[in-house]
């Protein structure tokens, strides 16, 4: 079997998982300026949801939707508990990211007190791998670039095609004009981190910031480079994402995608 194949089939897997949940991330910066260093914690609060739903004898799709709302529910409640007020008393954005900091570790400390340090797996069938395009896929691994193509798409049409994504896009490009112009920010507001929360529960059950499209792109530019890498070397996995990523910092510090674009974008709808 051809080892670049197999890689590719990997590579697809790992970037289905990684633009859930950068694409998640991006949407709730993109809206709410915040940067929340707890959205990986967020992550893994979904996933034990989702494997407690699972071992108390749900499927595995049954055990998605619980951790899709499970992120969906903390990151509404994480905004409007304990980022609005702060917020609100004029918190500067760099003490904010202090704040997302303490939260995480709050959140780590939490789950590890109530499940302990020992892996969880959920219980699945693992079915018969599929052969396509000289790729061996499992039917859970389908699933996963199935559900993560099926979610982009649906935020894609959700951002350019409906009112409720141009509310979102004026939001995020200015809060304050699209305030004055009669749009209830804190209610788009509120609507991002729960959508973001929701990829950010489906990116843990499955194991540019501020541009959507960017981080899609990255996160199959890191997928495939990363497992292609695991090919020669597999200890040069981890370290080709870290490298590209640091790359795409220096050249692109604004993102993938300019923010003027964006900006163009919702004033010309």
């Amino acid at each position: 079997m051809n080892q670049l194949t197999l890689a590719i089939g990997f590579g697809l897997v790992t970037s289905a998982i990684l633009a859930l949940g950068a694409v998640g991330f991006t949407l709730q910066f993109g809206v709410s300026n915040i940067l929340n260093l707890a959205y990986g914690d967020v992550m893994t609060v979904s996933a034990f949801m989702a494997y407690l739903v699972n071992a108390g004898g749900a499927g595995i799709w049954l055990a998605m939707c619980a951790g899709a709302a499970t992120g969906a529910v903390v990151s509404v409640l994480i905004s409007t508990l304990i980022f609005t007020p702060f917020l609100r008393r004029g918190t500067s954005r760099f003490a904010m990211v202090m704040v997302s900091l303490a939260l995480a570790v709050i959140l780590q400390n939490a789950i590890q007190a109530v499940a302990g340090p020992a892996f969880r797996s959920y219980s699945r069938s693992q079915g018969t791998s599929l052969h396509l395009l000289g790729m061996i896929l499992t039917p859970y691994q389908l699933v996963i670039i199935g559900v993560a193509a099926a979610s982009l798409l649906a935020l894609h049409l959700l951002l350019r095609y409906t009112r409720i994504g141009k509310a979102l896009r004026a939001t995020a490009a200015d809060a304050e004009l699209a305030r004055s112009c009669g749009i209830a920010t804190e209610r788009v507001s509120a609507l991002a981190w729960a959508i973001s929360g929701a990829l950010c529960g489906l990116a843990g059950v499955f194991g540019s910031v501020g541009q959507p499209y960017g981080a899609m792109a990255g996160a199959l530019v890191i997928g495939m480079a990363s497992e292609l890498a695991a090919i020669w070397t597999p200890a040069l996995k981890q370290v080709v994402a870290f490298v590209i990523l640091a790359v795409i910092l220096l050249i692109r510090p604004a993102g993938l995608w300019r923010k003027s674009f964006v900006q163009m974008d919702v004033a010309a709808r």
